[in-house]
């Protein structure tokens, strides 16, 4: 009973003075609306990014050709190929730690469908490649064991390829002349997105390897590969998958102790997740940023809380008076900056909403508003509104009766 008098009288003290109220409310609103802006922005970008890494596959380690030295000069890494198919053989069978490793030779060519062309990259693997990915089809199926051996003329498109060359039309079956070579579209690959570094996933053809090397791009020396992909058992293993690798190639390579490689293990999933913490920095300096409007608001709301007590110090010394409690008038004046900072928290979440879809309609920025966030800013600003209206409250609580009542 005594807290729907309060409040019944607090709404009426905000009445009374409706502008300033707004006024006082507007730090809030301007808190609150922020906070849920910059969380669904940091939300967007780190799901973006995470989905991003998950496009890329997991536990994966990428063996690279390393550094080379021609006629004195040091060359950049993988300016010449070191890694064959039989590394890869290799790795597969006496890497413990191994789930599965994929080759890679390919190139960039023209791909060519009745009077239509498109230039894109086109990667000989096997069919662990996809596996280790995690990449499924839309319609086909991917290359057998069998036809890679045969270096069979089959190959695996892209969807940005697909509907460059294809259109509407099925290409299942259909032959995609590249590099002048026949090759019969056997499947289309699900949708990827981006890479994590922006490049388009689905503009790809994939072929045999063997296809590639004898078919596509030929090899200088048979069985050469760029770079051969390797995904470990587990997220746990994945250093001792990296030294099982590094001794094997040590091995097979002849690189003896405290020489330089001609190669290099590198861990792709620390990269990745190297990049998703980065966003998730970012995203707490935005929300950090967007509570301290929130702390602005809080401060204006006692500046006038401040300002209310003195005006109504009359009134609080006849509430005294007529057997009003300290108690009584602290929670008066609290409930009245709660309403405040709640009101104000309401228009703040329906703002912020609001700001953040126009954000996503408006830009190709991804946004992620969750419950957990709307519900965050708006107990932070309840928050405010008592701890900074405690001392406003305190204080009128604390006014000596025969003071206030001659308070002119």
């Amino acid at each position: 009973m005594f807290i729907s008098t309060s409040l019944r009288i607090a709404l009426n003290a905000l009445k009374a003075n409706k502008m300033r109220s707004l006024l006082t409310m507007l730090g809030i609103i301007i808190g609150v609306a922020a906070v849920v802006i910059m969380v669904a922005i940091g939300s967007g970008a780190s799901a973006k990014i995470t989905a991003q890494i998950e496009s890329v596959g997991s536990n994966l380690l990428i063996v690279v050709p390393g550094a080379t030295t021609a006629g004195g000069v040091r060359m950049g890494s993988g300016t010449v190929s070191t890694l064959t198919l039989a590394d890869a053989e290799a790795i597969v069978q006496n890497c413990p730690s191994v789930a599965r490793v994929a080759p890679v030779w390919g190139g960039v060519a023209q791909a060519v469908y009745g009077n239509q062309n498109w230039s894109t990259g086109v990667t000989g693997t096997t069919s662990s490649m996809f596996a280790i990915r995690d990449w499924t089809l839309t319609a086909g199926r991917f290359f057998t064991v069998q036809e890679t051996k045969a270096a069979a003329k089959v190959a695996l498109l892209g969807q940005t390829v697909v509907n460059n060359l294809f259109g509407a039309t099925d290409p299942i079956g259909e032959i995609v002349r590249i590099k002048k070579m026949p090759m019969q579209v056997i499947g289309v690959l699900a949708v990827k997105g981006q890479s994590p570094r922006g490049d388009d996933q689905d503009d790809a053809i994939y072929v045999p390897i063997t296809t590639a090397q004898k078919r596509l791009f030929g090899t200088h020396l048979p069985g050469l590969v760029r770079v051969i992909m390797v995904q470990a058992k587990d997220m746990n293993v994945m250093a001792k998958t990296e030294k099982e690798i590094t001794d094997l190639l040590d091995q097979r390579h002849r690189i003896v102790k405290g020489a330089d490689r001609d190669f290099s293990v590198r861990n792709l999933s620390e990269i990745l997740a190297a990049a998703q913490a980065a966003y998730k920095t970012m995203s707490l300096l935005l929300g950090s940023i967007a509570l301290v409007s929130l702390i602005v608001g809080g401060i204006g709301i006692m500046n006038i809380m401040l300002v209310s007590v003195t005006e109504r110090t009359r009134e609080i010394g006849i509430r005294m008076a007529v057997g009003a409690q300290e108690s009584d008038i602290l929670t008066q004046f609290l409930i009245e900056s709660l309403v405040l900072s709640l009101v104000g928290g309401v228009i703040g979440v329906i703002l912020g909403l609001t700001g953040a879809e126009i954000m996503a309609a408006m830009s190709d920025w991804p946004v992620l508003i969750s419950w957990q966030a709307l519900l965050l800013a708006f107990a932070f600003s309840a928050m405010v509104g008592i701890f900074f209206g405690f001392y406003p409250a305190r204080k009128a609580a604390h006014l000596n009766p025969i003071d206030a009542l001659r308070y002119e």
